[in-house]
């Protein structure tokens, strides 16, 4: 690791980029500290207290502090991955965008407009859901978060909060365009990351106290190294399908006759499922929450984090999403196409409809491990905090997208350095996917 790391210094490129990655960060984390106009930050910070363990906590967390500071960029860059994530689906079922998803560069391009467009009238509706919803929050004594409430505000705050959203947009493409990795993910780790002082510091603080043992912190450390391993693990894991390309001749030539592999990742939807089961279970439950009536308090009861109905629904939403979204992104019938059209076949199986139904059936079995896999990650912060009172949240979806973005960043440094001739960022071998 020392020596890949001191590889990287004799690369200007790859140095240049690592430092535009950093500033650009640091650019996001300054606007996190940055507040909304017209809020009273004393009566939101103890609306917040009294929020802690619910759904807004967990906005808070994905927004890297800036939702409890109310701050310009409160939306964070959720607006943006909920417009991605529905053009991706309507791609399936819209012919037109269908057509532009083969279409090479310009047909992404043109879904990059899109989505931009999508993420803007999200960030309008979600910012107005937002200034409504401030007007309505008072403090522990019933001062009121937002002194001076109205037309004035709610424009004011829709603006500025759509603002903060497309400047995070703008960033996160300039990251993925001139710094290294992508920009998108590591705005959304750097916001996880950033929190992990404050949660250390809170169970520094509960030890001295006695309110956590010993005994505890060490099992959690041991948990931790764990579940990230196992993270790690699945994360590369693949079911490698064998592949055999048969001699083709032409004129003079001889082509074909390699062997190959299929590679089917265990995860192959990734944080979409996570994601996905949240925004469907937090919709409802944030609706109700600026409700009086007794049944729908009662809905919030009972699908806050922790409760029986959120984990059933949340674990159950979780599997479906694994298969829907899978079913989505990989087509077995292009793939045994595509395979058949190039002279290759799955040693056993006959080339067509037979090597599709394969495919399908080894992708179902895989795709029932990921989903549980997922499912046991995902529910894990709900057992550590209701059954070990940890003070913070660790697992779940930012947990997924912690290791998973790290992992991309070292993949794309490390091949800029062999690129260059150089070894790779880790001296003890690739990353690379593992054999399943």
């Amino acid at each position: 690791m020392a020596g890949g790391l001191q590889g990287i210094g004799k690369i200007p490129e790859l140095k240049r980029r690592i430092s535009f990655t950093l500033l650009m960060l640091a650019v996001y984390r300054i606007g996190v500290h940055i507040p909304t106009p017209g809020i009273d930050g004393n009566a939101l910070a103890s609306f917040f207290e009294r929020a802690k363990g619910t759904l807004l906590e967990l906005f808070d967390m994905f927004s890297g502090g800036a939702l409890e500071r109310l701050s310009v960029f409160a939306l964070g860059i959720m607006p943006y991955i909920s417009a991605s994530i529905v053009l991706q689906l309507l791609t399936v079922v819209i012919p037109h965008l269908e057509r532009l998803s083969k279409e090479g560069e310009a047909g992404r391009r043109k879904i990059t407009q899109y989505t931009r467009y999508g993420t803007v009238a999200l960030s309008l509706i979600q910012g107005f859901g937002i200034s409504v919803g401030l007007e309505r929050m008072t403090g522990p004594g019933g001062e009121m978060v937002v002194p001076h409430p109205g037309w004035s505000f709610r424009i004011l705050t829709i603006i500025t909060l759509t603002a903060g959203t497309a400047f995070i947009m703008w960033l996160g493409e300039q990251i993925s365009e001139r710094g290294i990795g992508n920009g998108i993910s590591l705005i959304i780790f750097s916001g996880i990351v950033a929190q992990l002082p404050g949660a250390t510091i809170n169970t520094v603080r509960l030890l001295r106290t006695g309110e956590l043992g010993l005994f505890v912190v060490l099992l959690l450390l041991i948990a931790m190294i764990t579940v990230v391993g196992v993270i790690i693990f699945v994360e590369l894991g693949q079911r490698r399908i064998p592949v055999q390309y048969a001699k083709r001749v032409v004129g003079r030539k001889v082509y074909g006759g390699l062997s190959s592999h299929l590679p089917l990742k265990v995860n192959t939807s990734g944080v979409i499922p996570p994601i996905f089961a949240s925004s469907l279970i937090m919709f409802p439950a944030t609706i109700a929450q600026f409700t009086n009536h007794p049944w729908m308090q009662k809905i919030t009861d009972n699908l806050a984090p922790g409760m029986l109905v959120h984990n059933l629904i949340y674990l159950g939403c979780i599997v479906f999403f694994c298969y829907f979204y899978t079913a989505i992104v990989f087509n077995p019938v292009d793939v045994a196409d595509n395979m058949r059209k190039n002279g290759g076949y799955i040693p056993g199986i006959r080339p067509g409809k037979k090597t599709a139904e394969f495919i399908d059936k080894v992708l179902t079995r895989i795709t029932f491990g990921g989903a549980v896999y997922l499912a046991v990650v995902c529910i894990l912060p709900t057992i550590l905090i209701k059954q070990f009172n940890v003070p913070f949240y660790f697992g779940g979806t930012a947990l997924l997208i912690v290791v998973g973005v790290a992992l991309d960043t070292m993949q794309q440094i490390e091949s800029h350095m062999l690129v260059r001739h150089y070894d790779g960022f880790m001296k003890t071998g690739k990353i690379k996917g593992r054999r399943g």
